[in-house]
């Protein structure tokens, strides 16, 4: 398991499970206007801090992840459990969330 350094003692994601870090949501418009954190979509764009050992195939091995740590992913709006680690606000999502890689 491979492991960023600001989660590094505290959490090993299971299985299929990525811990992820959201980018940070746009605090004004194209336009200029500046929003109110209510207004403030969550972003769907994140870095990958640690990945599980992959999912459990039936033949008992375990399936390999097509994302690594430190890769920009494309994640679906409503995937995950938020959780907060050191003041850092984090997501635990299923390898299935991930829509794509960035670049």
């Amino acid at each position: 398991m491979a492991t960023a350094t600001a989660t590094k003692t505290r959490i090993k994601p299971l299985g299929d499970k990525v811990l992820v870090k959201r980018a940070e949501a746009e605090t004004k418009t194209k336009t200029g206007i500046f929003l109110p954190e209510a207004a403030k979509e969550k972003p769907q764009e994140a870095e990958v801090l640690a990945i599980g050992d992959g999912k459990l195939l039936d033949n008992g091995q375990r399936a390999k992840f097509q994302v690594k740590v430190g890769d920009r992913i494309l994640l679906s709006k409503w995937g995950g459990t938020e959780i907060k680690v050191d003041d850092q606000e984090l997501l635990i999502i299923s390898e299935d969330d991930i829509l794509g890689v960035i670049g």
